[in-house]
């Protein structure tokens, strides 16, 4: 692990005891509360849901009361604006199950481990980051260009579907992986006439992998626009991406009532990246920033219940 800078509130203690919690809440979630495999009731999710909320609000509270209230804002602005692409990252994960016929049953365990890695591919990408803007100051004008032309891109594309089919790294992995035809429960790997085979699973595992790093390229940029302790970026994130599957299954079946969420992603993405281009010349303060993704956010939600997504089925 990169020492933790000087100007940063973490200390290698208390990064060790935030990656114990990590750890202990994991094997909690896949080792005791859903180590069969079954889909998750809409009970539990919840439940699931708003321990995971309660768990970082608490630890907002106290780096609020230990660290002061700037700290305490920056974690929470950085949490939702992490939390807010989280949701998009839903969208397309139920986009990706749909496509592979995953059953419901196997798609928590797929979720599981794709956070896993996620926790890991992020801490190296927050640790990349902060070093380059520590070294080249000029590299949060280009995140910030990023970002922008990132959100532009957004919203042209509206509400299109990957393509996985013809997608490069899909072709990839089956023209180099030997690949059953077939799902073996939960398995990655399965036995077919003797031979190791990587099931359809473990290729859905990878796509998720793939495809949160790809959503990393945006939100870690993102969050260091509102902050640049390392500790509470990376923090910022986890919390954020430990709900994650919970909230999978709890909105799966209603992702559909807030098909905005895809404008207001954009519109979060496209004013980081400003504030990232303009501090020089107009710096914006945590507690302005907060509000605007809070309306950003919040007026997504409200704009979708206002103008449903007109179906198929609804217009016949």
């Amino acid at each position: 692990m990169p020492p933790i800078p000087s100007t940063s509130i973490g200390s290698p203690w208390m990064l060790a005891g935030f990656f114990v919690l990590v750890g202990a809440i994991l094997f909690l979630d896949l080792g005791v509360l859903n180590r069969h495999a079954k889909a998750p009731t809409p009970r539990s999710a919840a439940l699931w849901s708003v321990f995971c909320v309660a768990l970082a609000l608490s630890f907002n509270a106290w780096l609020y009361f230990r660290f002061g209230s700037k700290a305490g804002l920056e974690f929470f602005t950085g949490y939702l604006i992490e939390y807010a692409l989280s949701v998009d990252n839903l969208f397309v994960f139920l986009y990706i199950f749909g496509y592979f016929a995953v059953a419901k049953e196997h798609q928590h365990r797929v979720l599981f481990w794709g956070i896993l890695g996620a926790i890991v591919v992020r801490g190296v990408f927050i640790f990349l980051g902060y070093e380059l803007f520590a070294r080249f100051h000029w590299a949060i004008y280009v995140f910030g260009a990023f970002l922008v032309v990132t959100a532009i891109k957004m919203m042209r594309q509206g509400e299109a579907q990957p393509d996985l089919e013809r997608n490069a790294f899909v072709r990839l992995f089956r023209r180099f992986v030997p690949l059953s035809a077939h799902y073996d429960g939960e398995r990655f790997l399965t036995r077919v006439d003797g031979r190791t085979l990587a099931t359809p699973l473990l290729l859905v595992l990878v796509v998720v992998e793939v495809v949160d790093v790809v959503f990393a390229l945006d939100s870690i940029p993102a969050v260091l626009g509102v902050t640049r302790d390392p500790v509470i970026v990376l923090t910022s994130n986890v919390f954020a991406i430990l709900g994650l599957r919970a909230l999978y299954f709890l909105l799966a079946s209603v992702m559909d009532r807030f098909h905005l969420l895809k404008y207001d992603v954009a519109g979060i993405l496209a004013f980081v990246g400003a504030k990232m281009m303009l501090e020089t010349l107009l710096p914006i303060s945590i507690a302005v920033s907060l509000g605007v993704i809070v309306a950003l956010l919040g007026g997504s939600i409200l704009a979708s219940m206002i103008f449903p997504k007109h179906t198929e089925e609804a217009s016949s």
